[in-house]
């Protein structure tokens, strides 16, 4: 834990301010996110950073909000529709759903890099960490793209995403901006493994063949290569194949 500390605590790649935060040590702040593949055991991993010290905050990935979409529709008959599982629907018909689930996840993402920071850390005098389970970047660059490959979500749709994600990032890069990458790898098979145990109901038809792809693409963003719009940042990958299966 005091490696993972020192990385960020010596990292000068990206400072930023924010309008709302005017009486804080803003260019001290550093948001880092986890990466990694579905059930690698990122949410393991993050309570682990959560007890790093009163200056860190995690915050989970919003899958509950993918799970029960916030918005009830109401009829003229004065009927109340059930709040829809947008992650069941993406996976049960992805063709149908994969950008409309991209668009939400993305969004919901955002939402949480520019909710306002905890009280405790506007009042920290040593250096605030916000952590967050996967990032904006990794919804485009990995999951979102990889929908786009294997053609559940067409090119027109793939276009209207890019188009207004870079445009996101664009206006809101300086709350955005990753100072680090902490990137759990494991295998395909044993990432399959960990998601059978954990047994969530959505993910019961996932085949290791997508998880496969997903390590690719996960290989090739966060240890290959960076394009110009990926974030720059540092990276700390940590292999948890050869850790005590808790996730």
């Amino acid at each position: 834990m005091r490696t993972i500390k020192r990385l960020f605590s010596s990292s000068v790649f990206y400072r930023f301010a924010s309008s709302h935060m005017s009486n804080f040590r803003s260019n001290e702040i550093k948001r880092v996110s986890i990466e990694g593949n579905i059930a690698v055991g990122k949410s393991t991993f993050a309570k682990l950073l959560q007890n790093a010290g009163q200056d860190w905050e995690v915050i989970a990935e919003p899958v509950s909000k993918w799970q029960n979409v916030d918005q009830t529709v109401k009829y003229f008959s004065s009927l109340t529709v059930p709040q829809p599982n947008l992650l069941e629907m993406m996976y049960h018909d992805p063709k149908r759903w994969s950008y409309t689930f991209q668009t939400f996840s993305c969004m919901s993402r955002m939402r949480t890099h520019l909710q306002p920071l905890a009280a405790r850390l506007l009042q920290s005098t040593g250096t605030p960490v916000q952590v967050y389970e996967r990032s904006v970047y990794s919804d485009r660059y990995i999951f979102a793209l990889n929908m786009f490959e294997l053609g559940c979500i067409n090119s027109t749709e793939w276009a209207v995403y890019q188009d207004w994600h870079s445009f996101l990032v664009e206006q809101f890069g300086h709350r955005i901006q990753l100072e680090g990458i902490i990137y759990l790898r494991a295998s395909p098979q044993t990432c399959m493994e960990r998601l059978g145990r954990r047994g969530r109901m959505e993910e019961q038809g996932i085949q290791l063949d997508y998880l496969e792809k997903l390590h690719t693409k996960h290989e090739d963003c966060c240890i290959t290569t960076q394009s110009k719009n990926k974030p720059k940042s540092n990276k700390k990958n940590v292999n948890t194949s050869l850790q005590a299966d808790k996730q």
